[in-house]
């Protein structure tokens, strides 16, 4: 591990992640809109909008079991089969594909690439619907998960045929990109999945045992591949050349990671009336999560503690007290500080592949929305 100051991974801070901003970046204080979410928001539900009625025609495809499974994990159908109207995720994803493709192909570009939006979204759920399984997570956007409900099998299978019926989306569609952003969102299953795998294979671990550099790449591929793969996906929608399909998944995988940081973070200290999950899940089941990775790793005697806390046997211990061990062995500030480095590092790749301000300004708000969600 390269280590700079207590930690790996090149963490800069606040100075660091202000540094090679670029003329987008320097854009951020001059967009109110974009600085208080309102215009994230209206494009998230613009996207929400757009897509919906092409996953709820997809998920009219599957067989009825299946179907009741999907339906109730997206919010529209409760248990019994009945009419929902829970909701359905943020659609940031899908958001991405859409704002990606108007950047650099404008509006006609945005409509060409719902059908991909789309299935951007069914993967996202795939493996929404796999996570709660091996996680045990019992709530999902304040609801029951899917495995609670129907059992594991039915679950992982529905969570399988999400995938398919994205591929299937994608090669039903006749956009000349649509085989391109096939192979490429098969790719980024296979990342995903690897990911996932890395993360299992961590909770298996001692808490000494795991490094912050290994977590950090675990993290990319579990979180910011797909978000890369969704700006990627509009770029190629868009007619977007190698370069800047590149700086695009680039950029969305750097903004996913700072997604993941603070999403980490809010597992530890966020309030679970707004999250939807119970209060420090992540700390009760011992997870390995990057404020805990880099607490354990700090070299400081609240490492020491921490670690004797994630090793002690039985019950979940007081997880009040965990969360202050991880606050003051730094965690909490490195994570907070590594998402602006890696929100930095976004920006950077935004500005390679749309140099105007005005261009990006759809996917600088959805970047910015994404890692300023308050705890």
């Amino acid at each position: 591990m390269t280590e700079t100051g207590q930690h790996g991974a090149g963490t800069l801070g606040p100075a660091g992640a202000s540094k090679g901003r670029g003329a987008i970046g320097r854009q951020r204080d001059e967009r109110p809109e974009a600085a208080d979410g309102h215009e994230a928001e209206a494009l998230l539900a613009r996207a929400r909008t757009a897509v919906d009625p092409v996953l709820r025609s997809a998920l009219g495809t599957l067989p009825g079991p299946m179907r009741r499974v999907a339906l109730h994990h997206f919010g529209w159908a409760h248990a019994d089969g009945t009419p929902a109207t829970g909701g359905s995720g943020k659609a940031i994803r899908p958001a991405l594909v859409l704002a990606s493709a108007a950047a650099l192909g404008g509006p006609k570009a945005r409509e060409e690439a719902v059908r991909a939006a789309a299935a951007v979204e069914l993967i996202h759920n795939f493996t929404l619907l796999h996570d709660d399984v091996m996680d045990r997570d019992t709530t999902r956007r304040h609801r029951p998960t899917a495995w609670t409900v129907f059992g594991d099998a039915d679950a992982i299978l529905a969570g399988d045929a999400l995938q398919a019926l994205a591929l299937r989306l994608l090669a039903e569609d006749a956009h000349p990109a649509a085989p391109a952003a096939a192979a490429r969102l098969a790719d980024c299953v296979v990342e995903l999945c690897a990911g996932q795998h890395a993360d299992t294979a961590m909770e298996r671990c001692r808490p000494g045992e795991v490094g912050l550099d290994e977590t950090l790449a675990m993290a990319e591929a579990k979180t910011g591949a797909l978000l890369g793969c969704a700006c990627a996906i509009g770029a190629l929608y868009a007619g977007a050349g190698r370069t800047d399909v590149t700086a695009l998944d680039a950029f969305g995988r750097e903004a996913g990671l700072a997604f993941q940081l603070i999403d980490d973070v809010i597992g530890i200290w966020g309030d679970p009336h707004r999250t939807g999950k119970p209060a420090r899940a992540d700390l009760a089941a011992r997870k390995k999560s990057l404020p805990v990775v880099a607490a354990l790793t700090s070299g400081t005697p609240a490492a020491a503690e921490l670690a004797a806390l994630y090793e002690a046997p039985g019950g979940q211990g007081d997880l009040e007290h965990i969360a202050r061990t991880v606050e003051r062995a730094g965690g909490r500030d490195w994570a907070q500080d590594q998402a602006a480095d890696r929100m930095a590092r976004a920006m950077q790749e935004l500005a390679r592949a749309v140099p105007d301000p005005e261009a990006a300004g759809g996917l600088l708000a959805l970047a910015e929305f994404v890692t300023r969600r308050s705890t």
